[in-house]
């Protein structure tokens, strides 16, 4: 189980969409799951097998939300392509970080195929996702006047407080991020 969580640990980094406005950070607290508790969604796919898919999931409530886990169908489970992209602020950012670090080492001839989801527990689709950091971050050390901003390639963020908060808020995102993408997602 060890060398599965190794395995996994492959991609830790996260990703966001673009918003078209910045939320208050009481209309996104209504919106935000709790920081902690993950869930695994297994989808389809014929080269697991149950004990795989065991393992993957116990792993996988572990590590925070959102999430991909990618193989390299032709190679199994326990190999460097094996790669789970973990702490996004969406799924469909999560797997393409995976996809891309499971094809930067897959060695088998098979393209390398998202095989789980790992989401906030009870999850639905909602107008705001963040990272469990992120998330965090809103709930716990998010004052106003304040600003949340957020990276859509990389997933990291910036938080800042005072009267410049936005522009802060994105500097110090971009400063983690170095993708010039990021964009304030909670201001007050």
């Amino acid at each position: 189980m060890r060398k599965l969580a190794a395995v996994l640990g492959g991609v830790l980094c996260c990703a966001a969409p673009v918003l078209a406005e910045p939320m208050g950070a009481e209309a996104a607290g209504a919106l935000l799951y709790p920081a902690k508790g993950s869930a695994v969604e297994m989808l389809p796919q014929d080269v697991l097998s149950e004990t795989d898919v065991k393992a993957l999931t116990m792993v996988g409530t572990g590590q925070p939300y959102y999430g991909a886990i990618a193989i390299s169908p032709s190679e199994g489970l326990m190999v460097e392509a094996t790669v789970a992209a973990v702490n996004h602020h969406s799924t469909e950012a999560a797997e393409a970080a995976a996809l891309k670090g499971c094809e930067e080492k897959r060695k088998g001839e098979a393209a390398c195929a998202v095989v789980a989801l790992i989401r906030p527990e009870g999850w639905e689709a909602r107008d705001l996702q963040l990272s469990s950091d992120a998330t965090a971050a809103v709930q716990g050390d998010y004052t106003a006047p304040g600003a949340l901003a957020i990276s859509g390639s990389t997933g990291m963020f910036g938080l800042a407080k005072g009267t410049d908060a936005g522009a802060a808020a994105v500097a110090a995102c971009e400063e983690k991020a170095k993708a010039g993408d990021c964009v304030v997602a909670v201001a007050d």
